[in-house]
């Protein structure tokens, strides 16, 4: 029991630490964490994943909302897009052969988090809010048709995706692109989570419990401090989190495929 708290801490760290830094999904970091070190099925261990992103994403979109710095009315329109579009994707994927790209969300994370290291995102407020509505309703819903078609389709990278395409494509200041994608992402991973129970039952109670609340408690200390550093201070961060997070779960997975070949 005490192992299994510590592993479910630890993943609850680095998961929290990606939502409320940067909108990541806990899936990436709890996924490989409790299938490696406490032998969890895969589909158990990424539903609990998504269910301890669930109240960790609520709570950092609460947190960047109280702080101004959350896009709701185009947050939603993407939402919706990518919900549905991640519904086609799934139905192309089963229609071709077999391909995965399992590592797409962790080399996405690795890059994401020097980019933002490297090349940090320095948009203002005000250049964000010169985009008119009308073009920013028509880019939320074309980059929600990628975003969720891609999840659907290879089954990863979604928080890093929209993420990259808030801030690459749609010129989003960091602070309201990671609020409106943790906003976006409290309904993907509950849709996720309800799904993952409802087909594969009941999950390990105190892996649950203990993910969903050191998840939450790191977000939550990650969202604050995001939305009282400067731009600078919160790329770096970011980075910083991103590319360890990228690294480690890269080690993780190594760590299982050496194990399984011996």
């Amino acid at each position: 029991m005490i192992f299994k708290l510590l592993i479910c801490f630890i993943a609850g760290i680095g998961a929290g630490l990606g939502t409320g830094f940067a909108g990541m999904s806990a899936a990436a970091v709890i996924s490989p964490m409790l299938i490696t070190f406490l032998g969890l099925p895969a589909y158990e261990a990424v539903g609990i994943a998504l269910a301890s992103d669930v109240l960790a994403s609520a709570v950092s979109a609460y947190t960047y909302g109280k702080n101004k710095n959350l896009d709701i009315r185009n947050g939603l329109v993407m939402m919706v897009t990518v919900l549905l579009f991640t519904l086609v994707g799934s139905f192309a994927a089963s229609r071709v052969p077999n391909t995965t790209m399992g590592s797409f969300s962790v080399f996405m994370t690795l890059l994401l988090g020097i980019k933002f290291i490297v090349k940090p995102v320095m948009t203002t407020r005000e250049a964000m809010n010169q985009v008119s509505g009308k073009k920013r309703l028509v880019q939320s819903v074309v980059c929600g048709i990628v975003v969720g078609f891609i999840c659907g389709f290879i089954g990863a990278g979604g928080g890093m995706m929209m993420l990259l395409i808030l801030t690459s494509v749609l010129g989003y200041e960091l602070k309201t692109a990671v609020g409106t994608s943790v906003f976006i992402m409290t309904f993907t991973a509950f849709t996720g989570a309800v799904s993952h129970f409802a087909i594969g039952g009941k999950p390990d109670l105190w892996c649950l419990v203990f993910c969903v609340a050191s998840t939450l408690l790191w977000a939550r200390v990650a969202a604050r401090f995001a939305n009282k550093a400067s731009a600078v201070t919160l790329n770096r961060a970011a980075g910083v989190v991103l590319a360890v997070l990228g690294t480690a779960i890269l080690g993780v997975n190594f760590f299982t495929c050496a194990v399984a070949v011996q």
